[in-house]
C-alpha cells in the first residue's frame, strides 16, 4: 500500500485547455494524470459521428495531448485515467498507439469497455424515463451506463500505464486509481466515498483552484495563469487539495466547499455505482498556503443498478441573435422577437407546416434571465436572442431566412446579425433510466472482467437535522443581499439545477434557514421552475442545497436558453434580499 496518491487532473471537459495536463506532468508534482472530457450530451454526438465514421466517436484531443507529454509520463512513472473513448474507446486506442509508436514510446493501453448499450436499446424498450416515468425513444442516438471504478483500478492493476473508458461516473477517474493504490475493498464504503469525493472535488479542472468563484476579484489577477487541482490522497480517504508551486488561482475552504456543492443533490445520498454517498458532514480546513483538507466523508452500500444516460433526436433547433440599439431598446427588441415569430408563424400555416414545439425570447443585457427582478429596462444596447424548436426541418430553414429581413423591416439599429443566416439542426434531448449491473457485462481489453459480489442499499439515509437553531438576535433589521452572508454554486444534471448556498460564517446559518425556504426559492425562479424545488441541510458545510426540477427548458442541447445549464442561477439567486438583525451584521463587520 502507498503511503500517499497525488491525482492532478488536467481537462473538465472536451475543450479544456491543453495546458492543463502539460503544467501537472512537468509540475513532477503528481502520480496520476486524470483527463475528463466527457459531458451527458457529449455522448450522443459522439454516437453520430462514429455513425458516419466507424474511426471517429471519441475526444480527438487526446493522443495528441499525451503524445505531447509521453517522454515525460514515462520517465516519471505517470499514470493516466481518462474517459476520453466516448462511444469508441477502441479507435480511442488505437489513435493513441500510432502516435507513441511513431515517437518509438512504449507505454501500456487498457480500456474499459461496456458502458455502450446501443446495440441492445431493445431489450430495455420496456424501461421508464427515471424522472418523469415517459417511455424512452424508440430510436436512441446514444444508450450509455455510467460505469464505475473497480474495472479501472483491475486495468491499473494489470499494468496498464493508460487507461481510456467510455461512459463512467466522472469522479471513478480518480477512485480507480485511489482503489488500485490502496486496495480499498467493495465494502470499504467510507473510503470509497471519500475517495469519489476526491474525484468530484478535481473533475471539473480548475472550478476548484479558484475558478468560478463567487468572489471572483479575490483571483481574478491570476486567470492567465490558473494552476489545475491535484489531490494528495491518504489511505483513509482524506485528502488535501492543492494545485501546482508557482501557478495562479486560490485554494481556500471556501473555493473548495463551492465545488463540492457543485452538481449535486442530496449531500446524504449521492448516489454512485460504487457507493451511496454521504457527504453531510464534511470537513474542509485550511492546511496552509494554498492547501485546503477534507474528510469525513462517510458511505453506505450502492444500489444496483447503474444510471443510463440516454439521447434521441426530438425535432429541429434554431437560434438566431442580432443586437438592437438605441433608445427603448429593450422594448424595440422584445417586438421585434414577437414579430419573427408571428410572421413565421404565417407562413406554417400557408404550407401546413404546424407551429413551433417551443421557442424562447431573451434580450440579453436587459437581465432577462432574472425575469420578474430585472432591473435594467433602460438599457441601450441589447442582444435579442430568439430560439425555436419545430419537428419539420423545413419549417426552420423558413425562420433562418425570415429572421434576417428584420434589419430593414422592423426596428431602427438593428444589426450585427451573429454568424449570419443561422443553420437549423437536430435537437437532442436526454433520457435518464436505471438498468440492472447484472445487465451490463464489462471487459477489459475486450475480455470479460467479473465485479466482486457486493451488497446492495435496500434504503437511503435520512436528511441531517438542522445543525444550528439558535435564535438570531432581535432589535432593528438591515436588508441585505444574499451573497453579503453567503457563496454559492450552480450545476445541472439533465433538466434539473442545483444551487449550493453556504453562509459566509456559521451565526448566519439560522438567517438563511428562515427566510431561504425552498418555497421562497421556487417563487425566486418563478420565470424558469416549472417543478418542485427541494432544501437539503448541509451542516459540514454551513450551508444548503436547492435541488431544482423542470428548470432549465430541457437542459444540454435540448434547451432553448443562452443558459441552458443553469451556470449563472447561483448568480441570481446572489441578488435575494434578506432581512437580517443589524446586531448579527455589526458583530461581524
Amino acid at each position: 500500500m502507498r503511503p500517499r496518491l497525488r491525482i492532478g487532473c488536467g481537462a473538465g471537459f472536451w475543450g479544456d485547455s491543453a495546458e492543463g495536463p502539460r503544467q501537472l506532468v512537468r509540475s513532477g508534482e503528481i502520480d496520476v494524470l486524470v483527463l475528463d472530457y466527457l459531458a451527458e450530451i457529449t455522448m450522443s454526438l459522439l454516437a453520430r459521428a462514429r455513425a458516419k465514421d466507424p474511426a471517429a466517436g471519441y475526444a480527438t484531443d487526446l493522443p495528441g495531448v499525451l503524445a505531447a507529454l509521453a517522454e515525460d509520463l514515462k520517465a516519471r512513472g505517470i499514470r493516466v485515467v481518462t474517459n476520453a473513448g466516448g462511444v469508441n474507446p477502441q479507435a480511442c486506442k488505437a489513435a493513441l498507439e500510432e502516435k507513441l509508436a511513431a515517437q518509438g514510446i512504449v507505454l501500456k493501453i487498457a480500456i474499459v469497455t461496456g458502458d455502450d448499450l446501443l446495440p441492445r436499446a431493445a431489450e430495455f424498450a420496456q424501461l421508464r424515463e427515471m424522472f418523469s416515468g415517459e417511455p424512452l425513444p424508440a430510436s436512441p442516438w446514444s444508450f450509455n451506463a455510467y460505469l464505475g471504478a473497480f474495472p479501472i483500478a483491475a486495468a491499473l492493476g494489470d499494468g496498464a500505464d493508460i487507461v481510456i473508458t467510455g461512459r463512467c461516473v466522472d469522479s471513478a477517474l480518480a477512485l480507480g486509481p485511489l482503489i488500485h493504490a490502496f486496495g480499498w475493498k467493495p465494502t470499504d464504503y467510507d473510503r470509497l466515498s471519500a475517495g469519489s469525493l476526491a474525484g468530484h472535488v478535481i473533475e471539473c479542472g480548475v472550478q476548484a483552484t479558484g475558478g468560478i468563484a463567487t468572489d471572483w476579484e479575490a483571483v481574478v489577477a491570476d486567470w492567465d495563469r490558473m494552476g489545475f487541482p491535484i489531490a494528495i490522497c491518504e489511505p483513509d480517504g482524506s485528502f488535501v487539495l492543492t494545485k501546482p508551486a508557482g501557478t495562479g488561482g486560490r485554494v481556500v475552504p471556501e473555493t473548495v466547499a463551492e465545488q463540492i456543492v457543485y452538481e449535486v443533490g442530496d449531500p446524504a445520498a449521492y448516489l454512485l455505482p460504487d457507493v451511496s454517498c454521504d457527504w453531510r458532514d464534511l470537513r474542509v480546513e485550511a492546511a496552509g498556503p494554498d492547501r485546503v483538507r477534507v474528510s469525513g466523508a462517510r458511505g453506505r452500500a450502492p444500489s444496483p443498478y447503474y444510471k443510463c444516460s440516454v439521447t434521441a433526436q426530438e425535432g429541429f433547433r434554431c437560434a438566431t441573435t442580432m443586437m438592437v440599439g438605441g433608445l427603448d431598446a429593450v422594448r424595440k427588441a422584445e417586438a421585434v422577437g414577437g414579430a419573427v415569430l408571428a410572421r413565421t408563424r404565417r407562413m406554417f400555416a400557408a404550407q401546413n407546416l404546424g407551429d413551433y414545439r417551443r421557442t424562447n425570447i431573451e434580450v440579453l443585457g436587459a437581465e432577462s434571465n432574472w425575469g420578474a427582478h430585472a432591473r435594467r429596462s433602460d438599457t441601450r444596447e441589447v442582444i435579442l436572442k430568439i430560439a425555436v424548436q419545430h419537428a419539420d426541418k423545413r419549417a426552420l430553414e423558413i425562420f433562418s431566412r425570415e429572421c434576417i429581413p428584420a434589419a430593414t423591416a422592423m426596428a431602427q439599429g438593428l444589426t450585427g446579425f451573429a454568424g449570419g443566416r443561422p443553420t437549423p439542426s437536430p435537437l437532442v434531448r436526454l433520457w435518464s433510466c436505471l438498468v440492472p449491473k447484472v445487465a451490463v457485462p464489462i471487459q477489459i481489453d475486450a475480455q470479460p472482467w467479473s465485479s466482486p459480489p457486493i451488497e446492495v442499499a435496500n434504503d437511503l439515509p435520512v436528511q441531517a437535522a438542522p445543525v444550528m437553531n439558535e435564535p438570531m438576535p432581535t432589535g432593528p433589521v438591515r436588508r441585505v443581499r444574499l451573497i453579503d452572508l453567503a457563496y454559492g454554486r450552480s450545476g445541472d444534471k439533465g433538466d434539473a439545477a442545483n444551487i449550493g448556498v453556504l453562509a459566509r460564517r456559521p451565526e448566519f446559518v439560522p438567517v438563511l434557514r428562515e427566510q431561504l425556504t425552498a418555497a421562497a426559492v421556487k417563487d425566486w425562479f418563478a420565470h424558469f421552475v416549472v417543478g418542485p424545488v427541494e432544501r437539503y441541510e448541509w451542516p459540514g458545510l454551513q450551508g444548503f442545497n436547492f435541488l431544482m426540477q423542470g428548470a432549465l427548458g430541457g437542459g444540454g442541447i435540448a434547451s432553448l436558453r443562452h443558459d441552458p445549464q443553469g451556470k449563472m442561477f447561483a448568480q441570481i439567486l446572489m441578488d435575494f434580499p434578506l432581512e437580517v438583525p443589524e446586531a448579527l451584521l455589526e458583530s461581524h463587520a
